[in-house]
């Protein structure tokens, strides 16, 4: 397995898992190469969305795919976003947008504990009835007032107390040790060993 084709656009996914996966000899492909229109997400679970998405990807570029499907959990709103991260706020999927919506609705808590949960599944082709599975999580606290320029998505908001940076103020290299979509890749890359050799 060479190449995998990631099923996702997202700019900032795409750069993550291209590095993560570079030592490794794989290549990451965005699903935009294939023209591959963008699954919709219908499922309760990470994992159901990422297994539809794998699915639906590969359909049309009969190729390996890798599909995550993530988001930031808040325990006190119940797990929310979760699956709805991305578009907390509204389908215009706005990341300043659902950031102010979070730290809104979090406003009258004192715990503002939470989690970013990250599932990956990879399939070798559309029917394949083993899918690889792994997820990964890294917990933290939202903070009221961004910190840090890196990243995406809800980073500047979610501070890390023991290294006391939010997830926007690591180098790349920093998050891609310890990051959920590390973890879980890492845990992959290790099941993919065993499948290679």
């Amino acid at each position: 397995m060479k190449q995998i084709v990631l099923a996702s656009s997202n700019q900032g996914k795409i750069k993550e898992f291209s590095e993560i996966f570079r030592d490794f000899g794989i290549k990451i492909i965005s699903q935009s190469k294939f023209k591959v229109p963008e699954a919709n997400e219908p499922y309760r679970t990470f994992f159901e969305n990422a297994l539809h998405k794998a699915r639906h990807c590969s359909g049309y570029t009969d190729l390996p795919v890798l599909a995550d499907d993530s988001g930031i959990c808040v325990n006190a709103l119940n797990g929310n976003p979760g699956v709805f991260s991305a578009r907390y706020a509204g389908e215009t999927k706005n990341s300043a947008a659902n950031s102010k919506k979070l730290i809104e609705d979090l406003r009258s808590f004192s715990d503002k504990s939470a989690c970013y949960y990250c599932a990956l599944v990879l399939i070798r082709h559309p029917d394949d009835p083993q899918p690889i599975v792994a997820d990964g999580i890294l917990a933290g606290r939202i903070i009221d007032e961004p910190c840090g320029t890196g990243g995406f998505g809800y980073d500047p908001y979610f501070l890390l107390p023991k290294l006391g940076k939010t997830v926007a103020e690591l180098s790349i290299q920093e998050k891609n040790i310890i990051s959920h979509r590390a973890i879980a890749v890492q845990t992959l890359k290790n099941k993919l060993i065993e499948i290679i050799y």
